[in-house]
This record gives structure tokens, sequence and C-alpha cells, in this order.
């Protein structure tokens, strides 16, 4: 099989947790025979020093005429801390999402039975956690309307969605609460928002259609506590935008480190594979940062974009005998911690040697 993948390295640590995933790519092309086309596009700060665009018009292209998309990250400081700035980084991460229709991120939160003792919360709550929070990516206060008035004094963001969009996103939650544990978690703010409303509206109308999956209704605040207090209770969890950026980065500490847990944003021209932290600045060109995450983004990859499951199984068992060995970087290393290009050097070495 012939895999054709645009490569965005994007700012900070980007380009050298994604040079990891692509020794393991490579790897596992060869192992299997397939053949693999990729070439490297501008996003970010990057693409806004080098052409004034965070998401240029070519890298676009190049996504569109990509199979999959493999991503680093996207941020850098000097926007971050200028309030004033009119173009900023993650402005091409949402032309991105909206101009290829990611409608859907994906992101899964596992622990490593390795690395239990790193996680913030006791060993009794998380060990064996396991779930997927599905988040609506094109639609929500991040798109809607906004501006300023009043002399500038009052600024607005409107929360928006269409039937279509919330629909749309609820038929893949329940698709892969199918394929899980058979339970759904629709997580929303109806006692007050009037778009969760609609929101908690459908998903009664469409449950009915699943009667084989258990549909359960949670507050946005109350998911926020229930995930640390019994992360174990939730399968499928999907919700809006906004919430759903704010729960998925408090789920990720269940693991211990933001530098595990990957991410797939399923679209509709293509579909976008990333870790789920972001581009570490204070790391970048140290040869330090986690590459783990990235390296399953691309074992996501493989399962979805490419459905060769058995590919990314292959990255998974690397991934996981890395972290048994304890060959990882110093964010989660007990005694000796290895460089980001050594991790990377090693999982692609024992999918090269490893049936």
């Amino acid at each position: 099989m012939n895999l054709k993948i645009a490569i965005l390295p994007g700012d900070g640590i980007g380009p050298e947790i994604i040079e990891q995933a692509i020794k393991a790519v490579k790897a596992v092309v060869k192992k299997y025979g397939h053949t693999l086309e990729y070439e490297l596009g501008l996003t970010g700060a990057t693409a806004i020093d080098q052409t004034g665009d965070p998401y240029p018009e070519k890298t676009h292209r190049l996504c569109m005429n990509a199979d999959a998309v493999l991503f680093g990250a996207i941020g850098d400081p000097r926007f971050d801390n200028n309030p004033r700035a009119t173009v900023r980084p993650e402005q091409g991460l949402l032309a991105m999402r909206k101009k290829l229709g990611l409608y859907a991120n994906i992101r899964p939160v596992e622990t490593f039975q390795s690395l239990i003792h790193k996680s913030p919360l006791r060993r009794e709550l998380v060990e064996g956690a396991n779930f997927v929070c599905i988040r609506e990516l094109t639609g929500g206060i991040y798109f809607g309307e906004k501006g300023r008035k009043d002399n500038g004094n009052t600024a607005f963001d409107t929360n928006t969605y269409t039937r279509e969009e919330i629909e749309r996103i609820l038929k893949l939650a329940y698709e892969f609460a199918g394929k899980r544990r058979k339970k759904l978690t629709v997580v929303d703010k109806a006692n007050v928002l009037e778009s969760s409303r609609l929101w908690r509206e459908i998903a009664q109308e469409m449950a009915p259609r699943y009667l084989d999956i258990q549909t359960e209704y949670m507050f946005v605040d109350n998911a926020a506590m229930q995930i640390i207090q019994w992360p174990k209770n939730f399968d499928v969890m999907v919700t809006e935008n906004m919430f759903g950026d704010i729960l998925t980065d408090e789920a990720s500490v269940i693991t211990g480190s933001l530098g595990l847990l990957p991410s797939a944003s399923i679209g509709i021209h293509t579909s976008v594979f990333e870790p789920i932290h972001g581009s570490y600045p204070q790391a970048a060109g140290k040869d330090i940062a986690n590459p783990i995450a990235t390296i399953l983004s691309a074992a996501m990859m493989f399962e979805y974009a490419f459905n060769l499951p058995e590919e990314g199984r292959m990255i998974r068992e690397a991934v996981a005998a890395s972290l048994a060995e304890g060959f990882v970087t110093e964010d989660i290393a007990t005694g000796q911690a290895w460089k980001t290009s050594q991790v990377g050097d090693w999982i692609a070495h024992y999918i090269a040697k490893h049936e």
C-alpha cells in the first residue's frame, strides 16, 4: 500500500517530536512492505515568520492532496504575550480544522501499567482507566460571531451550533461506543445554555436508535469533577468544542504526563493526527521532549486513516516496551533519562527487530 502523508512539524518541540514519529512510520512501512510518500509543510509561528500566514494556501493544498496529516504543535510565546497581535499561530490551527472539515477530535485516555505511579491520582482510582473523549471541532464559541463594542470596553463571543453539526458528532460518538463498552456520556450545560439544550434535545432524539448503548447526560462541571473522582466510570464522552478543549486537558493528567497522549481529528477531506500537548517552547532544541504522544498519533494514523490495525499495534507494542524498559525522556524517567532522539531510535529499532 502506498501511504501519502503531509507532515506539519509546526513550532517549538514540534520538529523534534515529528522526527521521531517519522522514524517509527518508516520502520513500520519497511517491515510491512508498504511505500511512503511524505512532504513537509509550514504552519503556526514558523509559517507566520516565513509567509505572514499561520496556515498558508500551499500547506492547505499539501494537506488536501494527502491521505493523512501528521502534525506536531503550534504556539510561540512571542504571540502569547502580545494581546494586540492580529495574526496568531493558533489561528492556523483553527483555519486548518475549518478548511479540512475536521469536525471531531478523538482523544483516548489510557493509563500505562508501568507508569501508574506517575499519575497524581491514587493507583486504585486510575489503574485500568480507559476512555475516549470526542470533541466537536468546527462549531461553538471558537467559531461564533465575536467582537467588541463600547469603544472596545465590551467584548463578546457567541456560542453557535447547528443541528447538522451536533447530529454528525453524536453519530460518530455512538459508533465509537458501539465498538467499546457501549456507554456514551453526553456532556453539556443544558441547565443554563440554549446551545446545550439543543445538544441534549438532539441526543435524546437519537438515543432510541442505539438501544444497545447506555446513554447518560452530565453537566460539564459535574463531568470535570467525575473525571478525577471516578475516571473508570467513563467509556466514550462526547461534548462541544470549548468544553471538550478543557475536559480533555484535564483528563490527560490521569496518565501522569501530557507527553503520552495522542489524538486524531477526523475530517471530511482528510484527517490530522497529533499529540495533545502544546509546543513547549522552553524545551525546543534541547532534545528532551517526550515523543511518545506523537509516535502514538502515528499509530492512530495507521489505524484510522489507512485501516492498518496491525501496523498500529506494532507501534503501540514498541512504545509499551520502551516504557516497561524505562527507556524514556526526563519527564517520566525514574532513573536514567534518555534524549528525544534516543527514544525515537529505540522504538524504531524495536519495530524493525520484533514480530
